[in-house]
This record gives C-alpha cells, structure tokens and sequence, in this order.
C-alpha cells in the first residue's frame, strides 16, 4: 500500500481507492510524496496533473529541483526540493501489474509565511486630525492583520489591513505595531511612529518666597508638541538675560532666576509657552516670606488679551 510523507507532517497509508489526499507544506521546504511498489509491478510513472514527470528511471521533467527516491526495488517515492507555489496540485503514482493498473493521488498543498509588502510612513499630526494607517500583507492561507500601540497596555485596536484613528489625541501618540500572521511561521511585524502636535499646556509652576538680598527662582512646566518657545514678563515688560536676571531653558521646562533680590524685584511675573498650534501664560509670584503665598500651587493661567498678542507677534517676527 503506497505511503504519502512530507519533513514535518506524519506518514499516512492510503487506499488506491479512495479520494485524493492531501499534504501540506511550507514555501521552501522538500516534500517527498511516498510510492512503495512490490516485485509484480512492470512499469511505473509520476505524473502531475496530466504531464509525465518520470517513466520508470526516465525523467521527463526539466525541472531540476524534482528528482526520485528509491530504495532498492520497493520505493518509488518523488522528491521536489525548495517548493513553491506553483508546485500546487494533483501528483499521481501509476502503477501498472499483470492484474490491472492502479493509481495514487496526493495534492500537495503549499503554504506561504506571512508577509507584510506595504506598511504606512511615520507621520506628525495636529491633534484632533483623522488618521489612516495601513497594513498589508500576503500569504497562504491569507494573513490575520493586527494592530496595538505600544504603550504600557499595548492592548489591541480595532483594525486589520487600515486603522482608522478619528479625532487622534495627545495620548495616542506613540509606535504602533502592525502584524500578520497565518501560523505558517513566525508572523511578520512593521512599526508607524506616529507624532501628534498639538499646543501648549502649563501642567506645573513654582513661585519662590525669597528674602531680601538672595537669589530667588521661578519655574514654569509645559507639555506640548512641538517644543514650545518661552517668554518671561513682569508687567508689560519682557525679560531678557542681564547681571541680575537669568532664564533658562530646557525641553519643556523654564527657569527665571533673580540673582540679590531688591523689594522692587517682588510682584508677579508671567512665564508665556507657544508653539505654532498655540499659547498658554501663567502667573507666578516672587515674594518676602511671611506674605502666606502658596508657592507650589496649580499653574495660574492668566489669558490678557495684551499678552496673548504680544506672545503671538513674537512667535511670527522672531523677536
């Protein structure tokens, strides 16, 4: 009775007169289609479909990765080396006795890994934008495609070939992973960094209660994409680096630091943080101690319209 085996898959016995039956295997891989005959046999022949690959010893095909597999007289097994698909179909072992010929059909099945062939560019949005972004891939049988974004949760999205991101927000701003997978091998995965923009928010300021004669500094946090510029007012004034005053600035962080403060140096003072989306200033205060300021309290959002205009025509003029 013939015998049908492939690297990686059991052997299975079959009976002439059954139905076809299959085998499967992976792109790339050897399959050996098994054929055992005994001594009574007088002429044997594979064929695929309806062209002879061999007649006994004789090889038809031209194909070189298709040789046979023989132990001595009983095996008359085809071997065909790095598969492909269209290697796809029906093979047939003919047998010819002196009681009457038989037949053994296999259809071989080959199976593709999973490929993404297209996947989106990194892109920078302004929050609030719809977003679409795609993913696709080949393979047999066809590939599942899955999204996450990969911050702590990395939870699944709700997406296949195209994610689509309505009304996209600060927080979903990250690498997101696309993968596809069939179970043929080992999915394939591409990432899309996406950058959401959008304005400035004042998260934290700190005011300073600092004596007469000491160095006292104030500190305005922002979050925003891109990096905002600052600005540092007291009253209508805008500030600048001199002997007694410096600023600084790093990411989305400033400083104002007041060196041998004076009593007229006391009063408020306003941090302004804009970037091309927007503006946002809060007002932070220097002053003696025993006033009962809260210094480390929420940002105090100030919104004059002077203020607003000037940050503005700075951020255009480059002044």
């Amino acid at each position: 009775m013939p015998e049908i085996s492939t690297p990686g898959f059991p052997v299975r016995s079959v009976d002439m007169q059954r139905a076809t039956d299959n085998i499967t295997i992976r792109q790339g891989d050897t399959a050996i289609i098994r054929c055992y005959v005994d001594d009574k046999v007088s002429k044997v022949a594979w064929l695929n479909r309806s062209n002879i690959i061999f007649a006994g010893q004789d090889k038809w095909s031209l194909d070189p990765r298709v040789d046979l597999v023989t132990k001595g007289q009983l095996e008359y097994s085809l071997r065909i080396q790095k598969v492909d698909v269209y290697d796809e179909g029906s093979y047939t072992c003919s047998i010819q006795t002196k009681q009457q010929p038989k037949t053994s059909q296999v259809y071989l099945i080959v199976q593709v890994p999973a490929s993404i062939y297209q996947v989106s560019n990194d892109i920078t949005v302004n929050e609030g934008s719809n977003v679409t972004l795609s993913c696709l891939a080949n393979g047999r049988p066809d590939p599942a495609i899955t999204w996450r974004l990969l911050n702590p949760s990395a939870e699944p999205l709700d997406g296949e070939e195209y994610l689509d991101i309505i009304g996209i927000m600060r927080t979903q701003a990250g690498r997101y992973e696309c993968k596809a997978s069939n179970d043929v091998a080992t999915p394939d995965v591409k990432y899309v960094n996406v950058i959401v923009n959008y304005p400035p928010t004042i998260k934290k300021t700190q005011s300073s209660e600092t004596p007469v004669g000491r160095n006292g500094t104030l500190r305005c946090e922002v979050t925003a994409v891109p990096t905002p510029e600052f600005e540092w007012y007291r009253d209508d004034k805008r500030l600048a680096n001199t002997q007694s005053i410096t600023i600084q600035t790093s990411g989305t962080t400033t400083s104002l630091t007041i060196a041998n403060i004076t009593e007229e140096d006391y009063g408020n003072y306003t941090c302004v943080a804009s970037n091309r989306l927007g503006v946002q200033n809060a007002s932070l205060f220097l002053y003696r101690p025993g006033t009962g300021r809260d210094i480390n309290g929420s940002a105090c959002v100030s919104q004059s319209l002077w203020l607003l205009l000037a940050s503005f025509a700075c951020l255009f003029l480059k002044c």
